[in-house]
């Protein structure tokens, strides 16, 4: 998914996958919106799409949005996927940011984060097939058995995206099986505090600090070295549909030379994260080219 610069054909989608492959990268990823100011091709359709070109790589959603999508329908969608996949998903989730989103489908945004926290509960009763059913206020899956399971035994792992509130950090705690942080939001820093106030939430939840994941998304990224192009994608590209000032994007997001680029990933990974998920927002196949012949030498 990107913001506009592909043609959204499937052999862009296929050829895109197979070239990640061939340079080592070891995840593939999906964003999840149904309305947004660019255009937006569906995320699980896209990982469907290139199932058979993706080699043994992690296929990844950051984030779906089973409030919006309905958790019901989202798992028999990404338990499938799974299935397909021998196994192959990781399903980070969370309740999304956009107000579009839910007036589409007709759902309260205020509600967002209550109906959050019970489709969790939902995917894991629905993915594991047995037990008790799960009732809340606002879902049930009395009476719901959805099969063929998903490839991964009781469910592919959930993730929860967080910015790294308080709040949502207590989420991740309770309700993770990972976290799911994003690079627009923070910074190695700020990343660095969050993961450390995780450790003990996790284990207050009786969850081993050492062994949960993390991941950084939306590392919306362009490698050049002129100023000029770096400031146009800036601008052109991420600026219209992101809402945060072209200051804090410049300083945040690795639009520019791979030496600031590595530099970037380098300090995250000092902080503690543990994987990236790298989104270039024009030339994608090419930008990935570069990120593997300039970047990662750097690393």
């Amino acid at each position: 998914m990107d913001f506009g610069g592909h043609p959204y054909r499937l052999d862009h989608l296929t050829g895109y996958a197979e070239r990640a492959s061939q340079l080592g990268f070891t995840a593939l990823a999906a964003n999840d919106h149904v309305v947004h100011e660019a255009p937006w091709l569906d995320g699980p359709t896209a990982l469907a799409a290139v199932l058979d070109h993706s080699a043994a790589m992690t296929l990844a959603t950051t984030v779906s949005l089973p409030v919006v999508r309905g958790p019901v329908l989202l798992a028999k969608t990404l338990g499938s996927l799974d299935r397909l996949s021998g196994g192959r998903m990781v399903v980070a989730v969370g309740p999304g940011s956009s107000e579009r989103d839910y007036a589409a489908v007709g759902i309260d945004f205020a509600e967002r984060w209550k109906r959050l926290d019970e489709a969790v509960g939902v995917l894991r009763v629905l993915w594991a097939g047995n037990g008790k059913p799960f009732v809340g206020d606002y879902y049930s899956t009395e009476g719901i058995d959805l099969r063929p399971r998903p490839g991964a035994d009781g469910g592919p792992p959930i993730w929860i995206g967080s910015w790294g509130s308080q709040v949502g950090l207590n989420r991740v705690a309770r309700l993770g099986d990972g976290w799911l942080a994003s690079a627009y939001n923070t910074t190695p820093e700020g990343f660095a505090q969050a993961w450390d106030g995780l450790a003990g939430r996790l284990q207050a939840s009786g969850k081993d600090p050492h062994a949960f994941p993390n991941a950084l998304a939306t590392m919306w990224c362009y490698i050049t070295d002129d100023h000029a192009e770096a400031d146009r994608i800036l601008r052109q590209r991420v600026l219209p549909v992101v809402n945060r000032s072209e200051d804090e994007l410049r300083a945040r997001l690795p639009i520019g030379p791979p030496g600031a680029f590595a530099e970037r990933l380098a300090a995250y990974r000092d902080a503690g994260v543990q994987r990236v998920y790298l989104w270039p927002v024009a030339d994608e196949v090419h930008q990935l080219e570069l990120f593997a012949e300039r970047v990662v030498p750097l690393l």
